[in-house]
């Protein structure tokens, strides 16, 4: 019998709640610029979303959550924009504009096409520059698309926000895409008299701009129409910070505190912390002014989601920051909290989410991931606000570090086998069950005044690390065993025989735990990966979010177990990062043989599957 949920309706996000149904669901995750069609160009574009909303209803799925999709100019990483509300051009589909005759512009649409066909393993973002070079000719060809009532009146809605982002990315164009900290001083100042000479010289421009965010509104809504019409609900991604170099922070400069970098603490899985860069909110601030920013956020992204969720959820209660001039190599390892006294840190959290909850009906989800502190679960309990179970970290960690069951997790979770942060299932089962991070050990030796070169090859394989994992050499089976081969007592390595512990006998607990019988293959077949799916969405979890690459993997497809087949490797720079394509186009899933085994998962687990 399916656990009972009644409770998320007398909570304090009951009215969310009643909205999209107090109901077990199912669903799929991805970013946008991951997924194709036959009409996109270079990159997945939003009328593109409609098609998965189709294959959602086919294989019973009804929730889609999607990555953010807010401009992030030329850097291409959703989590670093310049905007919290503007959205990016690339994901216009060029033949949907409304108001634009495109007789003239068929050759230019036919010869973008060919330069950049979706479909390939990586996104060329290049396409981005050339879609706004043509979204320009249409723009200054399109009168009257200027004169729409529908773009005047949008205008006049979203005057707030909207002429200075138009602002702000007419002088990146300026000044030749430098960030704002760059610019002239009275520019970088934004000194009123300046700003409005300029503007007023540059009004083509500007309202070029701001048409271009109507586009994405029509199109986005539209969306979200359809979604609603076909009973699935569309989860946004609220980045929780912005960009340093971004509309937001140039034109409210009090409202960050711009001596300092955001990031996050070291932790199991980031032995050196993570440094992200952009600047920390000054709350005080903020809430001086009423929380307009934040709620103005809030009420703009409702339009397209009647879900979001809420990026580094953790973060509301406490910010790990670092000193803007600490060096770059430290990483995130020498920061501190803000606020710093713990005591603080509820209250702090509270207040930003009571204004979130109370000026919105969608309802919030949670990333609340790495170093969580106990506040942080006690306030989604409270709100009845979904929180992110990925299982490969649900363990009893410290104890017996079995799995821990489904029908004891969490009732507002969503349960979750990747992230896309994450490596995907098969290549976690691969590459990473079983192993410890290299980097984290050699430190934790060094702690211990341990040369971790002599040891090395008594602990680990001889193939020596992959992809900066170390595997267990069969015999070492037991704390006492590698705490001889150490030389020190558990006390001494603790933190060494706690990742041992947690490791060695990883893959035998997983294989175990899905009900799998026998010794653990290495490659994940098509019966774990099935196995794997029926554990994860049979669990308590209000919520079943997988990424689009775990559902596919119940079928064949180039790179299913494949390293690099991942989305984002945190804390680095590296070149494959968000922009991971789906291995097949959106036509193509419609028709796939997995579909049927997707909606039997999801129907066995009592989730709301659709009546198509």
């Amino acid at each position: 019998m399916s656990p009972s949920y009644a409770a998320f309706l007398q909570s304090a996000c009951a009215k969310a709640w009643k909205k999209v149904g107090a109901k077990r669901r199912a669903g799929v995750t991805t970013p946008l610029f991951s997924v194709y069609s036959r009409r996109s160009i270079g990159i997945g574009e939003a009328p593109d979303l409609k098609a998965l909303v189709d294959w959602c209803v086919t294989t019973g799925l009804s929730i889609i959550q999607l990555l953010p999709l807010n401009d992030v100019g030329f850097e291409f990483r959703p989590y670093d924009s310049q905007s919290s509300l503007a959205l990016d051009p690339m994901y216009l589909s060029l033949e949907s504009l409304l108001g634009c005759d495109l007789r003239d512009f068929g050759k230019d649409l036919g010869t973008l096409r060919k330069k950049f066909p979706a479909g390939k393993a990586r996104v060329d973002y290049v396409v981005k520059r050339a879609k706004l070079e043509l979204l320009r000719k249409i723009f200054d060809h399109a009168a009257t698309s200027r004169k729409e009532k529908k773009f005047l009146a949008y205008l006049k809605t979203h005057r707030t926000w909207l002429k200075d982002y138009a602002v702000y990315k007419t002088l990146k164009h300026k000044f030749d895409h430098a960030g704002w900290m760059d610019w002239p001083e009275a520019f970088k100042a934004k000194d009123p008299g300046t700003v409005e000479k300029f503007a007023a010289e540059n009004e083509e421009e500007i309202l070029f701009y701001q048409w271009l965010q109507w586009q994405l509104f029509e199109q986005f809504a539209d969306v979200k129409r359809y979604a609603t019409k076909n009973g699935v609900l569309l989860m946004g991604d609220m980045p929780f910070l912005v960009s340093r170099d971004s509309a937001d922070v140039w034109a409210k400069q009090e409202y960050f505190k711009l001596d300092r970098s955001s990031g996050a603490p070291p932790d199991l899985y980031f032995a050196q912390g993570q440094r992200w860069g952009m600047p920390p909110y000054d709350w005080d601030r903020i809430a001086a002014d009423g929380y307009g920013y934040l709620i103005r956020k809030m009420q703009y992204i409702e339009n397209f989601f009647g879900m979001y969720r809420i990026d580094h959820f953790v973060g509301m209660f406490r910010l790990w920051t670092i000193d803007l001039f600490e060096p770059v190599e430290h990483g995130g390892m020498c920061g501190r909290f803000d606020p710093q006294d713990e005591s603080l840190w509820k209250e702090h959290g509270q207040k930003i989410l009571e204004v979130m909850v109370e000026n919105t009906d969608m309802l919030p989800c949670a990333e609340d991931l790495g170093v969580v502190p106990k506040c942080s679960y006690e306030t989604l309990e409270e709100y009845q606000i979904p929180g992110s179970d990925v299982q490969r970290w649900i363990r009893n960690w410290g104890k017996d570090y079995h799995f821990r069951p489904g029908n004891t997790s969490r009732l507002n979770g969503m349960a979750m086998l990747s992230t896309h942060d994450t490596s995907a299932f098969c290549a976690w089962w691969e590459n990473e069950a079983g192993t410890v991070d290299e980097w984290f050990f050699r430190k934790k030796c060094q702690d211990a005044h341990i040369h971790f070169d002599d040891i090395q090859g008594m602990l680990f394989e001889p193939s020596g690390p992959v992809h900066g994992r170390l595997r267990w050499r069969p015999e070492i089976v037991n704390v006492e065993t590698l705490l001889s081969v150490l030389r020190r007592s558990r006390d001494e390595a603790w933190h060494l025989a706690d990742a041992f512990l947690s490791s060695y006998n990883e893959r035998q607990l997983y294989w175990h735990f899905v009900g799998m019988h026998g010794h653990p293959a290495k490659k994940a077949s098509h019966e774990f990966m099935r196995k794997a799916l029926e554990t994860v969405n049979a669990a308590n979890s209000v919520f079943s979010l997988q990424m689009l690459q775990d559902w596919l993997a119940l079928g064949d497809y180039k790179g299913r177990d494949s390293w690099e087949y991942r989305i984002n490797v945190p804390g680095t720079m590296e070149s494959g990062n968000w922009s991971l394509v789906a291995p097949c186009s959106l036509e193509a899933m419609q028709d796939l043989a997995i579909n049927a085994s997707i909606r039997e998962i999801v129907t066995a687990s009592e989730r709301l599957v659709s009546n198509k």
